[in-house]
């Protein structure tokens, strides 16, 4: 893409759209946003300005209107091939029109069009949708406006919308945003991912507040607000009157109440996580998993860091379960063939598969993945728990969660949507479907603590028999409107929509008891509320329960639909559209259509079509598919070019030095740092593959731990990662070969990166000279041994290069080492991990206690005296190491505990660690 400035397109064509502006108000945990987008037509024809852009996948869009000079046009709902028609017949005679319509594949996106703006002309685009904020582990409330777009992957096949993006840094208009925060409970604070002016109070109970965006922002990514109120997690009922307008018995018409409810469980069955289940951990490994966690220096790419979290889970999880670990990519793969016992052999063997799963399976087909696990048998007693890792880049969102749904009576699934851009519909969808928990992981979020909350979720004993009974005066009755609870969660909340009819006297109330089982022990909540209508509450309430009804519709089968007779495919869109005029909600078959007929005049002139771009994260373009797949509906070439600015690659080298074609392979087109290979007279590159030496003075090196490929392709699909500096000096005699014919070398260029680049099975050799590579980490430097060469059998070969590899995270080293039992052997390994030489750990053993109880009590202390910051991501781990404490293993603890603290500088106490 070329470095344009300005309102330009990548293909120098000016953007018609300036600025956003964004007004957020927070009441609670409902947000209500308007979003104003300024059109401007600045060329000499007019222009038709179409924007496809994310939204909250649970966002109930409920206005649409657009200002051309005095006139305010409001749009309708209607049915959405009538509204296209609409839109189509008047563009065709001349007129004004505006159309706004959700994706058929998923509900996060959404296209709008304004056409037919003459130039010179201005146009305000007002957008409005209220969307409930999700609790998160920290007990704050999550707000996200969407900036980024990543382009979906598409089965072959299937069809998708078309997506315009640019470089971030590219993004051609600006963003002013604030927020107004009110709630029955102080507001305690409020953090974002952008920089945002101080937090403003209104009022002495601080219950009130405003913050906005700094100055200067431009909508390159996804503003993240986390809220945190004083007290948060209290149940509350808010009933809001129907509109007047409306007819008494209707959904508009009739008083609706939304509940919030927060169960409390009882501590002693809380603290007694089960021990039993079949872990199913599905991992995405397509090839945008190779893109950073941010933006920061030396971050660790998403496959990194799910690596980690998939070192973590393993010896997280209880003996006496079951587990399986699933890759998926254009296909998928499985570490066994079905799920196997929970030991230290299985952890073991997984461990080492999971070290060496790259983002190297192409582009993102999670359906066949899905299908294969429900096509496994249940193990009896063993409840299935499905934990879903993914960048949520997926096309088919309604299929996917559709087939969640149908088998959500054999799991629960748990979903954690990695980076930015990451489908919320996908997301969300999954977990509310499979009975689990949806988790966001974005901008400096670690991933680790969010996924051991939802394993400490799936260990907690399953909620049973929930029922929900409402106490309501005579003569009103309730139908409730949301679909029934099927899971509750300690500290998470559950919303319940229903719709209230009759009258009911002045100063009324009414209640409603949540009741389920619990381990056995059968427990309830009830809440109490106030049948008078809340002030000021317009008609939120109304449009978050429609939105609720319609997205339930639209996940139903359409025969689910029909009451009696024949099944008709058009029964759910005559229902949905129904709703969706009524409430004026959007929905999938539905649209918004403006069209201005004041004026009388027609727009002459033909008619100039202009995308206008989305921000693409780093890397969203690069090596997402296998050949023959469609991205946002376009065919994915063999050849993928990122479309990043190129950094400079420099390589040093004498007249003689020579440089190869690798098997077709082209310059990596990927935003690089300086890369540096230094190079004696007589260094050579070689032939590896088919290829012929060339002679060059510079070249583009691919910088990457994993180049994704075409499986039916020779050449190389663009890289998928920034490079790291990578630096080679080569002695005078140094060669390098044709692999594919196998011959010695040494010194090579290496690919920058941890790991091999993913190449096409038929390609001859380059697949054993990567393989050399996978020990290449982030930011090593590799440089001459003075003992000569280090020995690679992979290669054949000698390599006059030693890998330095960074310190691993001194937490995950000493989890590492954890046995599945629970204890930590005492070893070399486990002294370093404490930050001791063996001698001083073996010496301050206690003579009576045995190596295991010593090591173990040691790492434990550790934990609790280095790494309280991070408890979330050990503290199961830590409960294997006391369980495994308190069998008959450890006489002398209390000696060991006072030992270990002197060795260690600590200060624990013994009823700290749980012993």
């Amino acid at each position: 893409m070329e470095n344009c400035c300005g309102l330009l397109t990548s293909k120098q064509e000016p953007v018609p759209l300036k600025s956003v502006e964004v007004e957020l108000e927070v009441r609670d945990h409902v947000a209500t946003v308007v979003s104003t987008l300024n059109y401007e037509n600045k060329e000499d024809k007019p222009l038709e300005a179409v924007f496809v852009f994310p939204m909250p996948g649970d966002a109930a869009v409920c206005h649409f209107s657009a200002t051309i000079g005095q006139t305010q046009i409001v749009a309708e709902v209607k049915e959405k091939q009538k509204a296209r028609e609409e839109y189509d017949d008047a563009l065709s005679s001349g007129q004004q029109a505006f159309l706004l319509e959700e994706s058929d594949q998923s509900p996060d996106i959404f296209s709008l069009s304004v056409g037919s703006l003459p130039p010179g002309e201005s146009a305000s685009i007002r957008l409005e949708y209220v969307t409930e904020l999700a609790v998160q582990a920290d007990e704050g409330l999550r707000f996200v406006l969407p900036a980024v777009l990543n382009p979906r992957y598409h089965p072959q096949g299937s069809e998708g919308v078309q997506v315009t993006s640019v470089p971030a840094s590219l993004v051609p208009y600006s963003l002013s945003f604030s927020a107004r925060v009110s709630s029955p409970r102080p507001v305690s604070k409020v953090e974002s991912n952008c920089p945002m002016d101080p937090l403003k109070y209104l009022n002495t109970e601080q219950s009130q507040a405003t913050v906005k965006l700094a100055a200067g922002h431009k909508f390159d990514k996804d503003v993240e607000l986390l809220i945190y109120y004083k007290d948060a997690h209290q149940p509350t009922a808010v009933v809001e009157a129907g509109q007047t307008s409306a007819k008494p018995g209707t959904l508009m018409g009739d008083p609706l109440v939304m509940l919030s409810l927060y169960p409390e469980f009882p501590q002693a069955v809380m603290s007694s996580l089960a021990s039993c289940g079949e872990f199913v951990f599905l991992l995405d490994r397509s090839g945008s998993m190779g893109v950073p966690m941010n933006n920061n220096e030396g971050s660790q790419t998403r496959i990194g860091s799910a690596r980690d979290t998939l070192l973590l889970l393993l010896k997280s999880i209880p003996m006496g379960c079951y587990f399986n670990i699933y890759s998926f990519g254009s296909s998928y793969e499985h570490i066994f063939p079905k799920s196997v016992e929970y030991s230290e052999k299985t952890m073991e063997e997984a461990l080492k598969k999971v070290e060496g799963m790259e983002d190297d399976l192409g582009g993102t087909e999670i359906l066949e993945a899905l299908k294969h696990i429900y096509s496994q048998a249940c193990i009896p007693n063993q409840p299935r728990q499905l934990f879903v890792f993914t960048d949520g880049e997926v096309g088919n969102t309604k299929e996917v969660i559709n087939l969640v749904k149908k088998n959500s009576a054999s799991h629960r699934c748990f979903s954690f949507g990695i980076g930015e851009g990451a489908s919320s519909a996908l997301i969300n969808g999954l977990a509310k479907e499979g009975g689990g928990h949806a988790q966001f992981i974005t901008g400096i979020d670690r991933m680790q603590p969010k996924v051991m909350q939802s394993l400490r979720f799936a260990l907690q004993p399953a909620v049973v028999d929930i029922s929900v009974k409402w106490d309501l005066p005579k003569g009103v009755s309730v139908s409730v409107l949301s679909p029934p609870i099927t899971t509750l969660f300690q500290g998470q909340r559950s919303l319940i929509y229903a719709q209230l009819t009759g009258q009911s006297p002045k100063a009324a109330e009414g209640s409603v008891t949540v009741k389920y089982s619990l381990a056995g022990h059968p427990s309830q909540n009830k809440l109490h509320f106030n049948l008078k209508p809340a002030e000021d509450s317009g008609l939120t309430v109304h449009r978050l329960a429609a939105r609720t009804l319609i997205r339930s519709l639209e996940m139903v089968e359409d025969e689910e639909v029909v009451e009696g007779g024949e099944p008709d495919e058009g029964v759910k869109k005559k229902k949905v559209v129904e709703l969706s005029v009524q409430s004026g909600v959007s929905s999938a078959f539905t649209a918004f259509i403006a069209v201005n007929k004041g004026s009388g005049e027609t727009i002459q002139g033909p008619l100039v079509r202009r995308n206008v771009p989305t921000p693409m994260p780093m890397m969203a373009m690069c090596g997402g598919g296998a050949s023959g797949g469609r991205m946002m509906g376009r065919p994915i070439p063999r050849m993928v070019s990122c479309s990043m600015p190129m950094r400079r690659t420099v390589m040093e080298a004498s007249p003689s030095a020579q440089m190869v074609n690798v098997g077709g392979m082209k310059s990596c087109s990927m935003p690089k740092r300086r890369t540096v290979m230094e190079a004696s007279p007589s260094a050579q590159m070689v032939n590896v593959g088919v290829m012929e030496a060339q002679s060059c003075k510079s070249m583009e090196s691919c910088g990457r731990r994993n180049c994704s490929m075409s499986k039916k392709s020779k050449g190389m699909v663009s890289c998928s990662m920034p490079m790291r500096r990578t630096v080679m000096e080569a002695s005078p005699s140094a060669q390098m070969v044709n692999v594919g014919e196998a011959q010695s070398c040494k010194s090579m260029e290496s690919c920058g990166r941890r790991k091999n680049c993913s190449m096409s099975k038929k390609s001859k050799g380059m697949k054993t000279l990567l393989t050399a590579m996978r020990r290449t980490v982030s930011s090593c430097v590799r440089r001459p041994t003075s003992k000569g060469v280090v020995q690679r059998e992979s290669l054949n070969c000698s390599l006059d290069i030693e890998p330095q590899q960074p310190p691993r995270d001194p937490l995950l080293q000493l989890v590492s080492l954890q046995k599945a039992s629970g204890c930590w052997e005492l070893d070399p390994a486990l002294a370093a991990a404490v930050g001791k030489t063996s001698e001083e750990v073996e010496n301050t053993k206690p003579a009576s206690e045995n190596k295991e109880v010593w090591a173990t009590i040691l790492a434990l202390i550790w934990l609790h005296g280095f790494k309280m910051d991070a408890q979330k991501e050990w503290e199961l781990l830590a409960m294997k190491a006391v369980s495994w404490l308190r069998a008959p293993n450890a006489p002398c603890v209390a000696e060991c505990v006072e030992a270990g603290n002197t060795l260690l500088g600590c200060k624990v106490q013994k009823d700290a660690l749980g012993i």
